[in-house]
């Protein structure tokens, strides 16, 4: 299979640009890299609006057609990336997945692993998970490699003693719901300078409704997902109620295609 490459149609000038290796920039169609600390959001959204398909197990592979190049930038972005965060949502949708650099695009698996080692870091990024009320799988796969799950006091108490000795469990809400700041507190204070959010629209909602997402990156499927009565279909935000106060992002920030796919690139804040 002939590698993607994501053909640059915009993008501003100035922006960072790590030292990624030279197929791996030819893939992406030019450089990238990020004003560290960041926290950066990855989705993948249908033409009508629609993010994922509870409850179907990964739903976003069915909305981006299991696109090669949607694969390699998510790939890509996790290479980049010192924590992956998601929900729970997203840990139980994805029964068999590890959130390792690789999973999605293991065709580039020795380029990524090339990027970690020259920004000198472990071999995959950290996995955290937000549940705030601790009901997860304690026996998915990805628990197995370790993992730091954000939860709340009460989620503590139901997590006690039965996860993997690789996991490690830090209330950061003592309410019903994980703070988000206080969780993306944590992970700064603890020396992760780019966390890449994979999680699903409500906790996405509820980050970015914090004010603490400082870009997105919006892929665009050339499908129609549809909604019918009594069928669940989930737009990029759930769970917000963000107009008429609400900004909008900043700055668009770089466009990309590949085939009939758009890649959007957005500063937040």
């Amino acid at each position: 299979m002939s590698e993607p490459r994501l053909e640059a149609l915009f993008e501003v000038g100035g922006l960072p640009a790590y030292d990624l290796p030279e197929s791996v920039a030819r893939m992406y169609g030019g450089g990238l890299g990020f004003d560290e600390p960041v926290v950066v959001a990855n989705f993948v959204a249908s033409l009508d609006g629609v993010v994922a398909t509870p409850p179907l197990l990964q739903s976003a592979t069915r909305i981006s057609a299991e696109s090669v190049a949607d694969r390699m930038l998510m790939s890509l972005l996790r290479a980049l990336s010192d924590v992956v965060l998601i929900g729970s949502g997203t840990l139980q949708a994805s029964p068999r997945s590890l959130f390792t650099r690789s999973d999605p695009y293991p065709e580039g698996a020795r380029l990524f692993e090339g990027i970690r080692r020259r920004r000198d870091r472990p071999e995959s990024p950290l996995l955290a998970v937000l549940t705030a009320s601790g009901r997860i799988d304690p026996t998915h796969p990805a628990l197995e490699r370790g993992a730091l799950l954000l939860t709340t006091d009460g989620g503590a108490r139901v997590l006690d003693g039965r996860l993997p000795e690789t996991c490690e469990v830090v209330p950061v809400g003592s309410g019903r719901t994980v703070d988000p700041r206080s969780a993306v507190d944590l992970l700064l204070g603890r020396g992760h300078r780019v966390i890449l959010s994979e999680a699903g629209p409500h906790a996405f909602g509820s980050f970015v409704a914090a004010g603490v997402v400082d870009e997105l990156f919006l892929t665009v499927s050339p499908v129609f997902a549809g909604r019918m009565e009594g069928m669940t279909r989930l737009g990029l935000i759930e769970g917000q109620d963000l107009l008429p106060h609400s900004l909008a992002a900043r700055q668009l920030l770089s466009v990309r295609r590949h085939g009939a796919y758009l890649f959007l690139r957005y500063r937040l804040r």
